[in-house]
């Protein structure tokens, strides 16, 4: 794979980790987070919000950075590598916890279904981009 194809694909996913935000954003309504988390403290509550936020943060940032500096990312310097193994071990771990989460309650509409599968994929993809850029010969 060349240089430019490799920004290239890092440009897509990083577009794609705005998508990734959309879908996120209706996990609260979907789960209906404000009854289920109503019978926390709240401490545990506020704590549950401020972790969510933190993850939507980096994925924001994974997508800044990659369409900003996907040539870079590309080039494979030290820290453009040291980035892209971090997304990938990032997006690694939570696609891991696909199949370890148990959702099948609550993909009760096939667009559910279809959104669920379609964010394995993503995560797949993120996986081998950013751990091929992290990981490719010099």
């Amino acid at each position: 794979m060349t240089e430019q194809t490799l920004a290239g694909l890092l440009m897509a996913a990083g577009v794609a980790h705005f998508g990734i935000l959309l879908a996120s954003a209706l996990v609260p309504f979907q789960l209906d987070w404000r009854k289920e988390l109503a019978g926390l403290s709240r401490l545990h509550r506020q704590m549950y919000w401020v972790y969510g936020g933190y993850v939507v943060l980096a994925i924001v940032a994974f997508g800044i950075l990659s369409l900003s500096n996907a040539r870079e990312l590309a080039a494979g310097g030290r820290l453009a590598r040291g980035f892209c193994c971090y997304v990938a071990v990032f997006w690694g771990i939570r696609l891991c916890l696909q199949w370890v989460f148990d959702v099948k309650q609550h993909l009760t509409k096939w667009w559910l279904r279809l959104g669920y599968h379609g964010l394995t994929v993503m995560f797949m993809v993120f996986v081998v981009v950013y751990g091929w850029a992290a990981m490719r010969p010099a």
